[in-house]
């Protein structure tokens, strides 16, 4: 299974503070990799570097094997990347169909497609399509969040806690079409809920302090109860 992504030794300061202060990590093409680690680890931001948004201030960022650390986030986001941030980041004034067409970088059959698919997926988009996205429940404001990125041909979709604030049977579907996608594309998630990161992922990093302290896969995870007792906080 051929790299997708890849960052090495990556340090981020965000101001005066130094968030990032080594990680490290691989995804594969294919695969979902999770980002776990406490409240304040620094995983937020290791997405926000990947995409320029938090610019590293040391390492590398290789995407497909080119580097891309010094790109600003348009040209990021044209080379594949998509990002759905853990506000959401929806224009709350504009219609469903108004959000996903301002996120449409090429108007083509195959984005016609992944249209189709992404409202098959999330049904409620369908119905509120003519709605402002302010009238959303969390939980759809998150779909159409997802939706946004996927429409487009993106080879990475980077997704920063989706199950966030969200009622169970709203986890369920959110983690219920990250499950669908994962059959479409390479996804980097970062989720709080171990349930559904241990469901969804294949393989593991742990961030502490800006650092990666920890890698394997989400198998080995499930059955170490010691390294989610020291890092994770369950016990």
């Amino acid at each position: 299974m051929s790299q997708l992504l890849k960052l090495n030794d990556v340090e981020t300061h965000i101001g005066q503070y130094h968030i990032l202060q080594g990680v490290s990590l691989e995804v594969k093409k294919g695969e979902v990799t999770v980002l776990l680690g406490r409240n304040g680890a620094g995983k937020t931001t290791t997405l926000r570097t990947i995409m320029g948004l938090n610019p590293a201030s040391k390492g590398r960022v290789l995407f497909q094997g080119e580097e891309i650390q010094s790109l600003p986030t348009y040209k990021i986001a044209k080379k594949g990347i998509g990002y759905v941030p853990e506000d959401q980041g929806i224009f709350a004034e504009l219609t469903v169909e108004e959000n996903i067409r301002v996120a449409i970088q090429k108007d083509t059959e195959e984005t016609a497609e992944r249209m189709n698919w992404i409202l098959n997926l999330f049904p409620d988009l369908k119905k509120f399509w003519k709605k402002p996205g302010g009238l959303l429940s969390g939980g759809q404001k998150q779909m159409l969040s997802i939706a946004r990125a996927y429409v487009n041909d993106n080879q990475l979709l980077l997704i920063d806690e989706p199950s966030k604030g969200l009622a169970p049977i709203m986890v369920e579907k959110v983690m219920e079409s990250i499950l669908q996608m994962k059959n479409q594309t390479t996804i980097v998630l970062v989720e709080q809920n171990f349930m559904m990161a241990s469901t969804i992922g294949d393989c593991f990093y742990i961030i502490d302090d800006g650092r990666t302290v920890s890698q394997g896969t989400m198998k080995q995870l499930k059955e170490d109860e010691n390294m989610k007792r020291k890092y994770l906080g369950i016990a």
